[in-house]
């Protein structure tokens, strides 16, 4: 993932509207309308650039897609969405697991209070993150997007004081799940599901898992013990006492194939 900001002040102190409404250029203002031109509205990426740093589709991945046990109408349910950014199953896991996503998570500075609200933000912080997908890195896509937003600055023709950048990077992982390591979940999970799995390709931040392979040299797999309604960093995260329970037989399992190969 890589998360920027864009920061735009416009004097020393925050203003009353009634007294200072339509007489300056409105920091808040400016911030919205930039992260407005960052995707459109079914979330494609209007950065220019980015799409030609991600991997083509094989023929074979694409299968795979097709072949994944996922319902859309129980998707939007779960998260309680009246419709999704994509029409057919593929499309919709796809742009989940192996396109770049942009997602705006808020502005500092404004007020977000309940109730009415008269007062005009000094300066304020619009935040935006793109997800990192094969073969997207980190140092390319700084210089894509600060580029983009330094034009799309230009254009606003704003007087206020303008800064764009990002505050991190890290970089994607996709390991090969044809490793007999992952054969040997796939038949633990058999073992104690009672079904074949699918093979995912989650996009949570688990920097650690590169972190990993890189320093064993080894094959890293992430064995599932959460639900998909699990809600991650969302309200009323959870873990189920019953997937708990199973995780750990299905990784006591996990052992035991291991110890066959």
């Amino acid at each position: 993932m890589s998360y920027f900001s864009i920061e735009v002040s416009a004097c020393k102190q925050d203003l009353h509207s009634g007294g200072f409404g339509g007489s300056i250029y409105e920091p808040l203002a400016d911030v919205m309308w930039m992260l407005a031109q960052l995707a459109d509205s079914d979330g494609t990426i209007l950065i220019d650039g980015i799409h030609d740093l991600v991997a083509k589709v094989t023929v074979e991945e694409r299968k795979l897609y097709d072949s994944i046990d996922f319902d859309q109408e129980a998707f939007k349910r779960t998260i309680g969405a009246k419709k999704l950014s994509r029409s057919s199953k593929s499309e919709i896991l796809m742009n989940l697991w192996r396109y770049p996503s942009l997602s705006i998570h808020g502005v500092e500075g404004a007020f977000d209070g309940q109730g009415p609200k008269t007062i005009i933000p000094a300066k304020v912080t619009g935040k935006f993150s793109l997800r990192l997908v094969p073969n997207m890195d980190g140092e390319t896509v700084e210089k894509l997007v600060l580029s983009y937003l330094d034009r799309l600055w230009e254009k606003r023709g704003s007087p206020n004081a303008y800064r764009a950048y990002q505050n991190y990077t890290g970089r994607y992982w996709l390991t090969d799940f044809k490793h007999p390591h992952y054969q040997c979940g796939a038949r633990a999970i058999k073992r104690v599901f009672g079904v074949a799995p699918d093979y995912t390709r989650e996009g949570c931040s688990i920097p650690i898992t590169l972190t990993f392979e890189e320093l064993t040299g080894k094959n890293v797999m992430l064995l599932p013990i959460g639900a998909g309604d699990d809600m991650a960093h969302s309200q009323n995260e959870k873990l189920n006492v019953k997937n708990y329970i199973m995780g750990t037989k299905m990784l006591a399992a996990y052992l035991l194939e291991l110890g066959s190969l």
